[in-house]
């Protein structure tokens, strides 16, 4: 069990002062970012239908509901604001697929009010660390059509949210070990365009907070949680376990700097064929009616997520989210990618269906060696020209990051399209924040700012 003592060695140990700067930033983007996306998801059908639901349990008010207020026990409240949170899908991610912010940060706000508060240097310590370990964890799997945002991003969660309320070792390895027995989730899900992709990841910041209590009630788990004969790398990675790319170099490597911030909203693996075709049609001009046909390549996994044919099912949304076939046909007729545009009047508009049409989508084996995001377009217009483009790096990637700019414009467009829009000061003031987010005294001082009626009391 040297692994598992290791990655709970360094959960507990590591201070505010150990970590270098550029995580740290890093963690400061992705905090913005899904704080952004909870705003912008508030209103959904599902953030709705989750919210009715925890409101219904009722129970002890222990932990704020962001945006539409009130208090329910921890573990719920983590659950309806993470769902909140990736309910567009346009959060952080990690190859190959894992999102952590999404149930990491809900976790983590609920655990500091459990805690009484906590500094802005101790949640980013925290929040930082447990996204290093569930990335470096994330090196090791084989999902095999699990959906790593709940096998792996648990495990950021509950050591974030154990760190936060003090576990010590012995808790945390408990408390890391119980995730294990929550950890699942399907690829199924996504698929077949259901809402499970949005409620695994409720799932995950829920089972974090409710792993984190038990374990400091005593509970225990395996403490060969990962490379026991049927631990974590026996389940989800084909008994392959590399110490050294797993735990070594911790607090000086950092996994997490390879995360993706999404430039589009949309699906990870749509980014490539969404930027392509946007390139396309800048440089040349083209429009749909002079389109006759476009092809797009990519790897045989990239097709099975999100490049099979094109159906409106019972959620619109989530089947636009989730096919390269409209992404591009979107980009095509709106010039743009918008989180507007995956809205059921958008996806249901009488000139798409037409453009999905000429979108074909094949998968080829060769592009496994250019990486996830490979991706290979012809574009043939009416008149026989013909374009092309070719991608093995997405925007928003670390080859390719968005610039400063970018990523406001990203959060600005999830604040203008929320159902439930915030104060123009509370967002100023939340930005300013999480830019300075070191020098802030209690992260409690963020929630009142996300709430639409300022109701929060400390």
């Amino acid at each position: 069990m040297e692994t598992e003592k290791k990655f709970v060695e360094y959960i507990s140990d590591t201070k505010f002062e150990d970590l270098p700067s550029e995580p740290v930033d890093i963690i400061k983007t992705v905090i913005l970012t899904v704080l952004g996306t909870t705003i912008a998801g508030a209103t959904e059908e599902v953030s709705k239908a989750v919210l009715n639901q925890v409101r219904e349990w009722g129970g002890k008010e222990e932990a704020t509901i962001l945006i539409h207020g009130g208090r329910a026990p921890a573990h719920n409240a983590a659950f309806v604001n993470s769902v909140m949170a990736r309910a567009l899908d346009f959060c952080d991610a990690n190859h190959p697929g894992m999102h952590v912010g999404s149930a990491a940060l809900p976790a983590a706000l609920a655990a500091v009010e459990l805690a009484g508060g906590c500094s802005g240097e101790e949640f980013l310590n925290a929040v930082t660390v447990g996204t290093e370990v569930a990335n470096r964890i994330n090196l090791g799997s084989v999902y095999n059509g699990f959906d790593p945002s709940g096998v792996c991003g648990i495990f950021a969660a509950t050591a974030i949210a154990g760190k936060i309320l003090g576990l010590n070792q012995e808790q945390m390895l408990n408390a890391l070990a119980l995730a294990l027995n929550k950890s699942g989730g399907s690829r199924q899900s996504i698929i077949e365009g259901v809402l499970s992709v949005v409620l695994i990841q409720g799932f995950t910041a829920q089972n974090a907070i409710i792993c984190t209590q038990l374990a400091q009630k005593g509970m225990t788990g395996p403490k060969n949680f990962l490379e026991g004969t049927s631990g974590y790398f026996h389940l989800y990675g084909n008994d392959k376990c590399d110490a050294q790319e797993l735990v070594g170099d911790l607090g000086k490597r950092f996994e997490l700097t390879k995360t993706l911030f999404k430039q589009y909203p949309s699906c990870g693996l749509t980014q490539s064929s969404t930027a392509g075709i946007l390139e396309i049609i800048a440089e040349k001009g083209l429009t749909p009616e002079d389109i006759d046909r476009i092809d797009v390549t990519v790897a045989p996994h990239v097709y099975n997520m999100v490049g099979q044919p094109y159906k409106i099912g019972d959620n619109p949304k989530v089947n636009a989210q989730y096919s390269i076939k409209y992404c591009v046909a979107n980009a095509l007729l709106r010039k743009s990618s918008k989180l507007k545009h995956f809205d059921e009047p958008y996806v249901k508009e009488p000139q798409i269906m037409p453009l999905t049409k000429k979108v074909h989508v094949t998968g080829d084996p060769a592009l496994d060696k250019r990486g996830l995001s490979a991706m290979d377009m012809r574009v043939r217009t009416k008149d026989g020209e013909v374009y092309y483009q070719s991608m093995d790096f997405v925007p928003g990637s670390p080859e390719k990051p968005l610039t400063d700019e970018e990523h406001m414009a990203r959060f600005q467009d999830c604040v203008s399209y929320s159902g439930k829009p915030l104060p123009k000061e509370n967002i100023e003031k939340l930005v300013s924040l999480v830019n300075h987010l070191e020098e802030v005294e209690d992260v409690r001082s963020l929630i009142p700012l996300l709430i639409s009626n300022n109701s929060y009391k400390v």
